[in-house]
């Protein structure tokens, strides 16, 4: 279930995300635009706020670090830090996002990079099914095909999304830079536009076609929204063991090209991480490092890896309200 992978590069989420334009047209299932609160509504929102997701604790030397493990689509309800994480952001002071979207550098090298891939050609027929599923969901389509292949699927499923209430903007990462940067401190990317990019797009003409056949075939089937509810109220209710053995019922390792695809967007791209969070706290720092929940999975999960670098690594259940 490739679907499941594109979940994990947040980055490039939310810059699809600001990037498309809006423009409904007629016989479309238009889902609601995402909300743009108020400073009261989001001082009551913040006052109101439980825990979500997964955390730990890891320490090493004098002092201590946290992993937090976050979803990348979200409902507007799941946006603010409860109680819980809030006491570990308050406790450090750098905050270490995949991408730190609120960086300019950031954002620019995204959309140039964007800009200057070019895709592998799909046949005329995926490329009806793709303008198909496009004015389904109210997506102009000529939005989408100067666009790879793989960045046009990932659009098509950010709009199913919203029919469901979960949208990218919503996601606790934009929100934990705005208050990293609120609250004075440091706020880091531990990876660069130019990987996210990179992991995004398949190794051949072949992976890509098939990559597009899947996700279309999911989305039309309405699997994707299945798996994306399942997937996010695992992350709402702090359910830790569900995701830990997400592997045995996220449908996403059937096939080679699946299994291949996983181990390059997760497995692969959590040792650098690892070694990012460790080379800042070990410069002192206080790292409170914010990164997809799939990326927490596992012997090849951030826990275990720490663990490896000889870190003392805790998981912090949340309180019930």
């Amino acid at each position: 279930m490739f679907n499941t992978i594109r979940r994990c590069l947040f980055g490039l989420l939310l810059a699809l995300e600001a990037a498309l334009g809006t423009g409904a047209q007629a016989a479309c299932i238009a889902a609601p635009e995402p909300l743009q609160l108020s400073p009261e509504q989001a001082r009551a929102a913040m006052a109101q706020a439980r825990d979500h997701g997964f955390l730990w604790r890891i320490s090493k030397g004098a002092h201590s670090s946290y992993l937090y493990g976050t979803i990348h689509v979200a409902k507007k309800d799941w946006m603010f830090p409860g109680p819980q994480l809030m006491q570990a952001l308050l406790a450090s002071d750098t905050v270490a996002l995949e991408l730190n979207l609120l960086d300019g550098d950031i954002r620019a090298r995204l959309a140039s990079g964007m800009a200057a891939v070019h895709g592998a050609a799909l046949p005329e027929p995926l490329v009806r099914r793709m303008q198909a599923q496009a004015e389904l969901l109210c997506v102009p389509y000529a939005t989408l095909a100067p666009a790879l292949p793989e960045v046009q699927i990932a659009i098509l499923t950010l709009m199913a999304a919203r029919q469901d209430g979960l949208e990218a903007s919503y996601a606790m990462d934009v929100v934990l830079a705005g208050m990293g940067r609120g609250l004075k401190k440091e706020v880091v990317s531990l990876e660069t536009p130019e990987l996210q990019l990179q992991t995004l797009q398949m190794h051949d003409a072949q992976e890509t076609i098939a990559y597009v056949e899947e996700s279309l075939d999911e989305l039309q089937s309405e699997r994707s929204r299945l798996f994306l509810t399942r997937l996010t109220q695992v992350w709402a209710s702090a359910d830790h063991e569900q995701m830990a053995h997400f592997h045995d019922w996220c449908e996403c390792m059937d096939s080679r090209i699946e299994r291949e695809f996983m181990k390059r967007t997760v497995d692969d791209r959590n040792p650098a991480m690892a070694q990012r969070i460790d080379a800042l706290h070990r410069g002192a720092r206080k790292v409170f490092a914010a990164v997809g929940s799939l990326h927490m999975v596992g012997p090849q999960g951030l826990p275990a890896l720490m663990e490896n670098l000889g870190y003392q690594v805790e998981r912090i259940p949340f309180r019930s309200p």
